[in-house]
């Protein structure tokens, strides 16, 4: 497609993905007739999913996050949703990134159009394209439209409240009680202020509201400069040392001891491999201990948790791994039944496998009386750096089959 030109949507359910060499925030705004939202609850983004017939899916920093529009569930008044996207590095520009949106049939996957916005500069956040309804008829047109002042401006444009952090005073032309400011056309320095509950938008220049643990979404993120990491569940953290990413061999060791009564647990640690569109490519595990060409490796069975150290161990030369292979995700069951509740001290930690220097670590605080647990993934960025997240999640499988799902899903 080109700017300004437009098709029928053939499919009543369609899927908007908008890929870039770098990470993007995506995001879909529910528009009346007079192209502005009802309430913020019709501004759909990474913090807020889900709103009547649209929905946010993120692509974990593998693939591309995307917009679905189920159109026989949009609410009546509702005209055109239009799909936006930035940059997730706070400032960082389109130019040289021009991102490119697909527009599939969200039931069967096929595409009906694509578009990249030409020459783009300065421009910080984009208007890629729009479903909307005309004369009975839903269609998609491509937009391009840029802004410079982020996905801040695009939001207030269209009437979403944006909380930001009070700038500092200024005495620049105070308003006058009889001529008041004219909202509609400076958005970014005098948004409209509905009295409405605000979500927390994606892109603030300053750390947005979260818990103080884990990094902001694209900023201020955590590497491994200043040498071992101790992650915190749902925590993440860059494999780049000096700028450069740690495309070299890393071990996952994986450890765990009996709790209370010291009695013998037999738990098995795997690693499933997932592909861009969250697919299963191969796990491996005790039965099976090499995968995709020997790019991943088991030490082999621990059967009872004693001995000192990693109880576990997987190898994983990143910079051997088929560019297909975008998701790693490290798993631990308990094949016998055991709790995690019967488990003390489980843990995962990242090593450099040539120096054996500890990078992350991962302690398992609290357990769930479930057996098995998903502790850590490594995601393939689109710049090719790969980044670790402490997970934690606990789910009912005793064997890593049960396991793929779920961790799909986590992805």
């Amino acid at each position: 497609m080109t700017p300004g030109s437009n098709i029928p949507l053939s499919a009543a359910r369609v899927t908007v993905d908008v890929a870039a060499p770098v990470r993007l925030d995506v995001s879909g705004l529910l528009l009346t007739a007079d192209g502005k939202v009802r309430s913020d609850d019709d501004f759909i983004f990474y913090n807020q999913p889900s709103g009547p017939g649209v929905t946010y899916r993120s692509g974990g920093g593998t693939s591309p996050d995307a917009i679905t529009v189920d159109t026989a569930a949009v609410p009546p008044g509702i005209e055109k949703i239009v799909v936006t996207a930035s940059p997730d590095a706070a400032g960082q520009t389109f130019q040289g990134i021009e991102p490119t949106a697909t527009i599939r049939n969200a039931d069967d996957n096929s595409v009906l159009a694509t578009f990249t916005p030409p020459q783009l500069g300065t421009e910080t956040a984009l208007v890629i394209v729009e479903i909307y309804l005309r004369n009975g008829q839903w269609k998609a047109r491509a937009v391009g439209q840029g802004y410079a002042n982020g996905l801040a401006g695009i939001a207030t444009d269209f009437g979403v409240t944006v909380e930001e952090p009070a700038p500092a005073p200024t005495p620049v032309a105070p308003p006058q009680p009889a001529t008041p400011p004219a909202p509609a056309m400076q958005p970014p320095v005098t948004p409209p202020a509905p009295p409405m509950s605000t979500p927390p938008m994606p892109q603030a220049p300053a750390a947005p509201p979260a818990p103080p643990a884990p990094p902001a979404p694209g900023a201020g993120k955590i590497n491994l400069d200043k040498g071992r990491v101790n992650l915190q569940k749902n925590q993440t953290v860059s494999l780049v040392k000096g700028g450069r990413p740690l495309l070299s061999q890393v071990k996952m060791g994986l450890g765990w001891e009996p709790a209370y009564r010291g009695k013998d647990i037999d738990l098995d640690a795997s690693v499933i491999a997932y592909g861009p569109q969250r697919n299963h490519i191969d796990s491996c595990y005790f039965g099976k201990l090499q995968i995709v060409n020997g790019s991943i490796r088991h030490s082999g069975d621990n059967l009872t948790g004693e001995g000192g150290g990693d109880d576990e161990v997987i190898t994983v030369d990143l910079g051997r791994l088929p560019q297909d292979v975008t998701g790693l995700v490290f798993t631990v069951n308990s094949f016998s039944g055991q709790k995690f509740t019967e488990v003390a001290k489980a843990y995962c930690r990242l090593m450099d496998a040539t120096t054996g220097e500890e990078l992350v670590r991962f302690d398992l605080t609290n357990a769930e009386p479930q057996t098995g647990v998903m502790m850590a993934k490594l995601i393939r960025q689109f710049s090719g750096e790969w980044e670790m997240t402490a997970m934690g999640d606990f789910v009912k499988a005793r064997t890593v089959r049960n396991m793929v799902k779920p961790a799909a899903q986590a992805l």
